[in-house]
């Protein structure tokens, strides 16, 4: 059993360093799991960490899923089988820019749910889904044979509570439930988060991605008993959202404040080693004055690339420990194999909006209610009202989460979104009968801070100050497509399914491409890969080899009327959406500096002053590759 005296681990009696780092199973098919965890083993990590997604395992009450991707227990045994610990966070809140923080989205059926506190409706859940999770975990606990070493009790608490009968009550569960494990929280290094997310009796670690001397010293003042410097969570990376520019960070601080933790003797989890994939619906979201939805892509510029290739940071923190550690280098596992299929053409087609009955199960309310409240956990929701009278005005959405695409007599109106300030869009000379659809896309819950409860939907929706009631609503999770109805002919202006065929002989990952497209989803032989959105950074698709056959379906999800009707897949990957042309900007500047400096003289400042002028425009009108730029 892994225990502290002092500033040391011990397991067994031995002193033990946690090198860690973070592999999320959800995130990564279960065919690649080995392979990610022996490049982990390679860099001279001797641990994986991962969470657990309550709302995946638990899609609806007492309806547990532990297969396939979901393997937990397999997972850890292919960690054992490598030669690795592991450090296991179950939540049930992982944040993890997972929708909801992993938490269920049924439970937000209850309209006085309140979550991550002592709220009875709330810990009745999360014992049921601990008596269920945990019990497959406890053969694999180091006491009884296995690999698991110890887990985490909650999940930086201290940056939502401070209710301490809830953390106590989440650890006593966890005793309860037969672990036997040493048990720790999690925090960042500030004081309102020790103060309000640890427990006296529990081991505490802290949460950075700089100034370690400083972060363990803070930790220490609220140990209250000499224990081991550990951090819970190295940042070595970050995550990115829509419309925002891509995270990297260079190798060189990433290995200093690795050799500041080694010098100092602490233990670590790099989060991540390797990120993986949002796929399908999962990417949650944050609120910080606005929405602020994360892209598909959970590369997290870590040391391993979303498709588990190796970066230039994996291989400057892999010659630090093994140097740590005295370790030789071995031979490293293959780089993934990838290929390259061509362009696609999209040849049939199927607007959304004809297909909400095909694809929707229909419920009959007075008024507009949430997709939590029909037990919808992701997806699209389609409100349905027929009209009579004499209208004009605006048609306003209250409580908009996240963006709705309105209809009248199935003709596209136009799109309104939960940051935009208006919260309406114009509709003149309606009279007689007429049907109004509005489609809401759920865009990921927010999985971090105060704006948790974060139903998707519309509250209420009216024209002028006439609330209208009874509606026929179409619960749209998208889990199954097959059901589409296609036509030759593409509509103009309206959501649209797009399908096209490929195939392909081998198995190598790959990537689809998304310029020209503009928002929407896409879908690889039923397999949901995720969302795009032409607002960037993301511009590309992950492609699992896995999910290929030798014949092949794509469906395209376009929401916002892109007139492309052609994909491209191939072995790049591009999740940083303009990147060359910053490149080629910057290579300008330096350039003209560089003549600046050549011309000194009044004639010469002249020329420059021209040359300066005309160049950036003959570049940007010349180069499509400067499009939009201005």
């Amino acid at each position: 059993m892994l225990t502290f005296k002092g500033k040391d681990f011990y397991l067994d009696g031995e002193k033990l360093k946690i090198y860690s780092g973070a592999i999320h199973y959800f995130r990564t098919v279960p065919e690649y799991w080995e392979d990610r965890l022996l490049k982990l083993k390679a860099a001279g990590f001797n641990t994986v960490e991962t969470y657990t997604c309550w709302n995946l395992h638990e899609k609806k009450p007492g309806e547990f899923d532990f297969d396939g991707i979901l393997d937990i227990v397999k997972f850890i045994e292919t960690a054992k089988k490598v030669g690795l610990y592991a450090i296991v966070r179950p939540g049930p809140y992982i944040c993890a820019e997972w929708d909801f923080g992993g938490l269920p989205a049924w439970l937000l059926k209850d309209r006085n749910m309140r979550v991550r506190c002592m709220y009875k409706p709330y810990l009745d859940a999360v014992s049921n889904y601990y008596h269920e999770l945990l019990p497959r975990l406890l053969p694999l606990c180091h006491e009884n044979g296995g690999n698991i070493i110890a887990m985490q009790v909650e999940n930086e608490y201290g940056s939502y509570g401070n209710d301490k009968e809830y953390l106590k009550f989440i650890a006593e569960l966890m005793r309860d439930c037969g672990v036997k494990e040493l048990l720790f929280t999690s925090d960042g290094p500030q004081d309102d988060m020790l103060s309000g997310g640890t427990l006296p009796d529990i081991l505490k670690v802290a949460n950075f991605g700089s100034r370690a001397s400083a972060s363990f010293r803070k930790l220490k003042e609220y140990q209250g008993f000499k224990a081991p410097s550990m951090c819970g969570e190295f940042w070595n990376g970050w995550f990115d959202h829509f419309g925002e520019k891509h995270h990297h960070r260079a190798s060189a601080p990433v290995v200093s404040e690795l050799k500041n933790m080694l010098r100092s003797g602490a233990s670590f989890n790099f989060y991540m080693f390797h990120g993986g994939t949002n796929f399908g619906f999962t990417a949650g979201a944050n609120h910080d004055k606005c929405y602020q939805p994360t892209i598909t892509s959970y590369d997290d510029d870590a040391l391993l690339n979303e498709w588990g290739g190796y970066t230039d940071k994996y291989y400057a923190v892999r010659k630090e420990l093994l140097s740590a550690q005295s370790l030789p280098e071995t031979e490293l596992p293959q780089e993934p194999l990838r290929q390259t299929v061509g362009d696609i053409k999209l040849t049939k087609y199927a607007a959304f909006i004809d297909n909400i009955e095909a694809l929707g199960e229909k419920h009959e309310s007075v008024s507009p209610e949430s997709m939590e409240h029909f037990g919808q956990n992701f997806g699209f929701i389609c409100y349905h009202h027929h009209l009579v009278g004499k209208y004009g005005g605006k048609l306003y959405l209250d409580g908009l989460a996240d963006r709705a695409y309105v209809f009248v007599n199935k003709e596209y109106k136009g799109v309104i979104y939960r940051n935009d300030k208006k919260q309406c869009i114009d509709l003149h000379g309606l009279s007689g009968e007429n049907d109004i659809d509005i489609l809401v896309e759920a865009m990921g819950r927010v999985n971090y801070g105060p704006h948790l409860l974060d139903r998707k939907g519309v509250d209420q929706i009216r024209i002028n100050y006439q609330v209208l009631s009874h509606w026929d609503i179409y619960t749209l999770p998208l889990d199954n497509i097959d059901k589409l109805r296609y036509t030759d002919t593409k509509g103009l202006d309206t959501p649209t399914f797009m399908r096209g065929t490929f195939k392909t002989t081998s198995r190598g990952d790959c990537f689809v491409h998304t310029a020209g497209l503009k928002k929407g989803y896409i879908f690889i032989n039923g397999f949901c890969l995720g969302r795009y959105w032409d607002i960037g950074p993301q511009e590309s698709l992950y492609i699992p080899g896995t999910i290929l056959k030798d014949e092949n379906e794509i469906v395209v999800l376009e929401l916002e009327n892109s007139l492309k009707t052609t994909v491209r897949i191939d072995d790049k990957h591009n999740i940083a959406g303009g990147k060359k042309k910053k490149f080629f900007f910057f290579l300008f500047f330096l350039l003209s500096q560089i003549h600046f400096r050549s011309y000194t003289t009044p004639a010469g400042m002249k020329f420059f002053l021209l040359f300066s002028l005309k160049l950036p425009f003959l570049l940007f009108l010349k180069n499509p590759l400067f499009s939009g730029f201005l």
